[in-house]
């Protein structure tokens, strides 16, 4: 059986090398449920799937994000997300990452959808905090929003400067046509031009969505392991803990200390913490 919360606890059983390996990569992960693994290109990593989804379903894919400051390190080309449709990932049957998948012995388009979950490593000074976090702690408004939010800004810089004015039939216009990051990752060829144009879309996470800031966040402590799931209700926190406990016997558990964390923009999240010695 696979799944996150699998993955969690093969952490917390090798937790020791997190402040001694000087690359997060560099960890010993366990590789036999894993169905995919590569180095700076999203996802670093893909769990396997089950074919009995009744419990777990598997498949998460997990970018990882290392740091020597408390700073979670830039998402270079892809922006962080709960959620990720499978199918924008893998470019043909004939991309690495879907050979891998299938050599691992995965349906792969079984589970179109797949949760999204980032590892991440920040070092000071002679402390470490790491956070396995759902991707939803940083997609607190939708990605196309995010976009074309940005891109009015810029047009409206330029409309002030310019004492210009359009109407509000062609904001929505190009509110509506700058929301694809696909759209901007495509190679632009331009007719007698000897270079070739590329935009790259790098997210950096403001302080109220860095999980490792000690200000903003003091509840993750100082070299302490922390999975966070978002939950905002009863019936979510139940069913996590009941994860949880297939996963982990109660003694297990009981190493633990589970609480809530509200985030600045977008609710709680139930956090497992444990000390990383």
């Amino acid at each position: 059986m696979f799944s996150i919360y699998h993955f969690f606890k093969s952490l917390v059983l090798n937790k020791q090398y997190f402040s001694q390996v000087k690359k997060l990569d560099g960890f010993p992960f366990d590789e036999s449920m894993l169905s995919s693994r590569r180095v700076g290109v999203f996802p670093d990593m893909a769990i396997k799937l089950n074919k009995d989804k009744s419990n777990f379903t598997g498949g998460e894919l997990i970018e990882l994000k290392d740091s020597i400051s408390y700073s979670v390190s830039s998402f270079n080309s892809t922006i962080p997300t709960k959620l990720k449709d499978i199918s924008r990932i893998i470019s043909g049957e004939k991309s690495s990452i879907y050979k891998q998948m299938e050599d691992a012995g995965n349906d792969v388009y079984s589970l179109p959808i797949r949760d999204v979950f980032y590892l991440i490593r920040g070092r000071r000074k002679e402390h470490t905090k790491v956070c396995l976090v759902s991707g939803a702690f940083f997609e607190t408004i939708k990605i196309g929003d995010l976009i074309s939010d940005s891109f009015m800004q810029v047009l409206n810089d330029n409309l002030k400067d310019t004492n210009t004015e359009i109407s509000q039939e062609v904001r929505t216009l190009i509110h509506k046509l700058f929301s694809e990051q696909e759209n901007f990752s495509k190679v632009r060829t331009v007719d007698k031009a000897s270079v070739k144009l590329r935009f790259r879309i790098m997210t950096e996470v403001k302080a109220e969505g860095n999980i490792l800031n000690p200000k903003k966040y003091p509840e993750i402590e100082d070299d302490t392991l922390n999975f966070l799931l978002p939950c905002d209700n009863a019936e979510t926190e139940k069913s996590i803990m009941i994860n949880i406990s297939r996963v982990f016997n109660k003694k297990e558990v009981e190493q633990f200390k589970i609480f809530k964390l509200k985030h600045y923009f977008n609710g709680s999240f139930l956090v497992f913490q444990t000390s990383l010695y």
